[in-house]
């Protein structure tokens, strides 16, 4: 699942462990977000769009998402 942490975190010059320190977990686990391999949870996913003052539908490309997953649903 795509999100724009890594984006929103570069812009902040926020490191991967000052962020992970902000909300809770270990740098493994943004690191695992920036590169696709781990979806947060709601919870998670709504501490970090706190932390860049967005919404989770933004942070985490809901819509772009969405399509992506209608389109492979479709291909059925």
């Amino acid at each position: 699942m795509r999100t724009k942490v890594k984006e929103l975190r570069s812009a902040s010059g926020l490191t991967q462990q000052q962020l992970a320190d902000l909300v809770h977990v270990s740098a493994r686990t943004i690191i695992s977000i920036e590169k696709e391999q781990y979806k947060p949870s709601l919870m998670l996913a709504y501490r970090i769009a706190q932390i860049f003052h967005t919404s989770v539908e933004d942070l985490c490309c809901l819509e772009e998402n969405k399509r992506k997953e209608d389109e492979e649903y479709a291909k059925l």
